[in-house]
């Protein structure tokens, strides 16, 4: 009993086992994972999946808003699009937001690359983020509604008409509106869009406090939905709208999805637009009116000296003398004190 003691202290007091030097005791790290984190710890490598992961919530939230308006009409309504799409979009923020910003939207990235404000290198890095995010998102939506679709359509996949759901992916422009005129209505959203933007990130005007960035730019999203939504579906974002209605071109509602007014080039174009020109009359109007606060440097203030003089301990304080003479008072000399007479009425303390 003693010897089998003795020999397992040995052995779990052995240095080999404690340095991991016996072959089998040493954990050994793959080079396939090692060089896998070395990739993702790239910054656009994690920028790509951080658009890609952003857009993606975004994404599912808004469809899915959207699929049950369409689908069912005791489950959505047009205000729960717009809860959708601005929570989806606070979601995102805070999915990336510290990484890439979580632009979600390709109008934003080109605003922010045109004025300067993010190398052009990342652009493409970012779009393709973004569209895949996109896309695989309007594929969930396909897959968790496949049978709700097929209920509602019949069978038969639909853009225009009663039983249209191709609609549930991406934006058509009414018949009431001309082309000219959906072209027009994303510009001005996109621009109202982008200007808000720049506005809640502003450190020099009045941004959102800290933390509350994504919760107001989602309110923000519902506040344009609800005034502005009514005519083209306020897209303002081809990566909202060019992945997923590539989806259903090649899910089954065919190339009509590209054909119908001839709108789908509108929610690419008019968004780049819009934006651009809404950062340009942010930056003009508000940014550079914004008085620069000035610098002060350390050492540039000059302090009056308050100190107290203290008076030297060899000086002599002269003697205070003092013209008044002692007087003595003795009981005789004291004045006799009158005697008042008593009140004749009680006082009440009530009356006070």
């Amino acid at each position: 009993m003693l010897l089998l003691l003795s020999i397992r202290s040995t052995r779990w007091s052995d240095p080999r086992v404690e340095t991991g030097s016996i072959r089998g005791s040493k954990v050994v790290s793959s080079p396939i994972t090692t060089r896998m984190q070395a990739i993702l710890q790239k910054d656009m490598v994690r920028e790509f999946l951080a658009e890609f992961m952003s857009t993606y919530v975004m994404m599912v939230f808004g469809l899915g808003s959207v699929a049950h308006m369409v689908l069912g009409n005791r489950f959505g309504s047009y205000l729960g699009v717009n809860l959708g799409f601005g929570f989806g979009v606070t979601m995102g923020v805070h999915v990336a937001g510290n990484i890439s910003g979580a632009h979600m939207n390709a109008a934003v990235t080109f605003t922010n690359c045109a004025l300067g404000r993010m190398s052009w290198k990342k652009f493409p890095v970012y779009i393709l983020g973004q569209f895949l995010g996109s896309f695989l998102a309007a594929a969930t939506i396909y897959l968790l509604f496949y049978s709700a679709i097929i209920e509602f359509s019949g069978g038969h996949l639909a853009v225009t008409g009663p039983t249209a759901t191709a609609n549930i992916f991406a934006t058509y422009l009414p018949d009431r509106l001309t082309l000219w005129m959906g072209f027009l209505d994303e510009v001005i959203v996109t621009g109202i869009l982008q200007l808000c933007l720049f506005a809640i990130t502003d450190k020099e005007n009045n941004p959102a406090l800290q933390g509350t960035q994504a919760l107001v730019i989602g309110v923000l999203i519902i506040v344009i939905g609800v005034s502005l939504g009514m005519n083209t579906g306020y897209a303002m974002n081809p990566s909202r709208d060019l992945p997923p209605r590539f989806f259903t071109y090649i899910a089954g509602w065919g190339i009509q999805v590209f054909r119908v007014r001839d709108w789908w080039w509108v929610p690419v174009v008019a968004p780049l637009l819009g934006a651009y020109l809404g950062g340009i009359i942010y930056l003009v109007f508000i940014g550079s009116s914004i008085t620069q606060r000035p610098q002060t440097l350390e050492n540039s203030m000059v302090y009056e000296d308050r100190r107290i003089p203290v008076l030297p301990k060899t000086m002599q304080i002269p003697s205070m003398t003092s013209s008044l003479t002692p007087v003595s008072v003795s009981p005789a000399n004291r004045p006799l004190a009158q005697t008042v007479p008593p009140l004749s009425d009680p006082i009440h303390l009530e009356h006070f």
